[in-house]
Parts: C-alpha cells; structure tokens; sequence
C-alpha cells in the first residue's frame, strides 16, 4: 500500500509544479502551445460565463485577470492545494500547456461591466477600507492586478464578500495568507462596502 504523501510534501510538489510550469513556457516555441481548446472553453463557459464574464452567482469572472495569476491558480486547484472540488475535477486531465493557453485566453477577453445600482454610503465606506487597508499597493491603483495578484475591479461583488470572508475566517490551503491578515477583525458590514466599491470600481 502507498504510504499517504503528507500535507507538506505535497505543498512542496505543487510549488515544483509552478516552477516547472514557468520554466516550460519560457522556454517554449509559439508553436509548441496548442491554442485553448474549444471543448474545453465550453466546459469553463458553463460556470464562468462566455469570455469569462460570469453570469451565475457567486462563480468569479475569468475575463482580464492577469495571466500568471490564472495559470498558477489552476496548477494549485488541480494538484489539490486549493480544495475546489468540480474544479478539480475539470482539471485532472489538463496538461501545463493546456493551462497556459487557457490562462492566455481569458486575460486577453475584455471585462463586461458588472451589473448593479451604486450605493453611495458602501461605495465611500469601500473607498476608505481600500485606502486604510493599501488594498492598491498589491493589486495596483487602478486594482487590475499584476502578475499573482488578482484583478479585482469589476469582479463579481458576490463573489468578491464570499472570498473575503473566507480568507477572514478559513483561509486554508492555496490561500494568500496576507490577505487572511488584512481581512482580519473587519466586520461583514465591511467586508460588504469593499466588496460593492470594488465591484463597480471605474479607473
């Protein structure tokens, strides 16, 4: 019987598996990326929306988030270090170049506005939780992100008060723990205007 490989080895071979992900694709040809597959874009469409703009709540849009963001984001689900169970599912049997060519797709669609009607107090309360908690040093003043950090203006708003509460009170795995830090001791409340004001965020 195969012993159980334990958590950190695990953390240790999904960090191999970014590594070795970046490596292949500074070193490969145009040629030797297949595009994204159709098939496969249909699979990601169902949840995400077409583009990558999503439509269902609480499913993040894909469309413009920043390139390795998505490729590494997608190396951690598939090798279980983010526990996103039909995700992981999906992604058993996406190869790294597959990921590449997936991630290089959906930062190159545009953002469709995010539905939804301001709300003045929230949109100012959000701004002020923004600028107290530097919430653009990381993802930029515009809040489009960079490179492993995600975009987050024009994201789902529902989407965005769920993954802020998680990373408030279960981070686990695969999880950026400064976000976990900064998010601590802020209320729901909070957690809502931040969330509205980053959501209809214009640059």
């Amino acid at each position: 019987m195969r012993r159980p490989i334990p958590p950190a080895g695990r953390r240790r071979a999904a960090v191999w598996r970014v590594l070795a992900l970046a490596a292949a694709v500074v070193g490969a040809t145009p040629a030797a990326l297949a595009q994204a597959k159709p098939e496969t874009l249909s699979v990601c469409a169902a949840c995400h929306g077409p583009g990558g703009n999503s439509v269902i709540p609480q499913f993040p849009s894909l469309a413009g988030q920043p390139k390795l963001f998505i490729e590494n984001q997608l190396v951690l689900i598939r090798e279980g270090l983010r526990d996103i169970a039909p995700m992981k599912d999906v992604l058993a049997k996406i190869t790294d170049e597959e990921i590449v060519e997936l991630a290089k797709h959906y930062a190159a669609q545009p953002l469709l506005p995010t539905p939804g009607t301001a709300q003045a107090a929230k949109l100012q309360r959000g701004a002020q939780l923004s600028a107290k908690n530097l919430c653009g040093t990381c993802h930029l003043p515009s809040f489009a992100g960079q490179s492993q950090v995600p975009r987050l203006a024009g994201q789902r708003e529902d989407y965005l008060l769920v993954t802020m509460k998680q990373l408030r009170d279960k981070p686990g795995p695969g999880r950026d723990t400064i976000m976990a830090s900064t998010l601590r001791g802020m209320s729901d409340a909070d957690l809502g205007s931040l969330a509205h004001y980053l959501a209809l965020f214009k640059p």
